[in-house]
């Protein structure tokens, strides 16, 4: 579900080249749900090789952190670790959801509605531990470092940002800013040209960032009061928040009260909520290890092996896409040396 916090903030608009030379901590699950969803054939059935593997989330890491590194951006990737107990009730939820996804996706399929079709695929993405394995081969392959969070992957990227060993973290939830992160950049993985659905028209994604002190100022709270405007709202520990709250009314009873505790609206409510203990898990969250962090080279003949020989991806577009990298780091090595010459 994720945190609706879009009608309370502004985000700055965002190049991919402003990241140049930049860390950026990215939520490893939330970005491979997107390539998931968004990749897809025809008829909204995910891409698959010819032993019917799905390949659609090996694809869009593959391409997109070609493009990434071939703007000297620094992605490490965030994976989830074991689900806080709170979380469980809103991970059933999504899989009943799927579930139903799933059956109308076939019926839509078998009527011949492939408009539809295509509507309920993105709804019905999969992230196997197969395919979770698959996704850090890969990333091993490309030089590109992997940290295993204790739990959320957001809580653990925001903290990445907060220590300085990155600049910005990487999600399409809103979350991050309710787990402390510096910085979020939205439409990372998903950026391009995109059909709106049940129309025929496109519109264009673009990167997007957040600053946490921004955020706060303009909504004249603080991190604390600010989570609290979550809780009211809902999150995935909460999901649904309070009866008849949204996010402006939530951030006008927060704003006017205090804090969570002092809001008469949902007094009677608060025991039915674990409000403190979700307070503490975005406040402070559990810290990641985070001492063997390692930006490596890319092994081309790995990428081929994997991609090429087990994936049957096409060998002259991955190393064509690799050529290509090659070339932008030979050409940005050029420039330094004629920098310092």
């Amino acid at each position: 579900m994720g945190l609706d916090l879009k009608p309370l903030i502004t985000p700055s608009p965002l190049k991919i080249a402003e990241l140049s030379g930049k860390v950026v901590a990215v939520d490893a699950y939330n970005t491979i749900y997107q390539f998931l969803a968004t990749i897809r054939g025809p008829t909204g059935e995910p891409l698959a090789n010819s032993k019917g593997e799905i390949t659609s989330h090996l694809s869009g890491l593959f391409y997109r952190n070609i493009n990434l590194l071939m703007e000297n951006i620094k992605p490490i990737y965030v994976y989830d670790g074991k689900a806080h107990e709170l979380k469980i009730g809103e991970i059933e939820r999504r899989s009943k959801l799927k579930k139903e996804a799933t059956e109308s996706y076939h019926l839509a399929i078998e009527e011949g509605r492939f408009e539809d079709a295509r509507k309920y695929g993105k709804r019905t993405s999969v992230l196997t531990d197969k395919m979770v394995d698959e996704t850090k081969i890969l990333l091993g392959h490309l030089g590109i470092p992997i940290v295993q969070a204790p739990s959320d992957g957001e809580g653990a990227a925001a903290y990445l940002t907060r220590h300085e060993l990155a600049f910005a973290s990487a999600s399409q939830d809103y979350d991050s800013i309710l787990f402390g992160a510096k910085r979020l950049v939205r439409n990372l993985a998903i950026s391009g040209r995109r059909k709106i659905p049940n129309r025929n028209a496109y519109v264009d994604v673009e990167p997007e960032i957040f600053e946490h002190d921004r955020v706060l100022q303009e909504a004249g709270l603080s991190h604390e009061q600010l989570v609290d405007v979550g809780i009211l709202i809902g999150t995935d520990f909460n999901p649904g928040g309070f009866p008849g709250i949204g996010p402006k009314t939530a951030l006008k009873l927060i704003k006017e009260a205090g804090r969570l505790e002092n809001v008469e609206k949902v007094k009677s409510l608060l025991t039915e909520i674990p409000y403190e203990e979700i307070r503490r898990i975005f406040l402070k969250p559990e810290a990641p290890k985070v001492d063997d962090i390692v930006f490596g080279e890319v092994k081309r003949e790995k990428v081929l092996d994997f991609l090429c020989v087990d994936k049957s991806f096409s060998t002259d577009r991955v190393a064509g896409q690799l050529d290509k990298l090659q070339k932008a780091a030979e050409n940005r090595s050029q420039s330094l040396e004629q920098w310092f010459s």
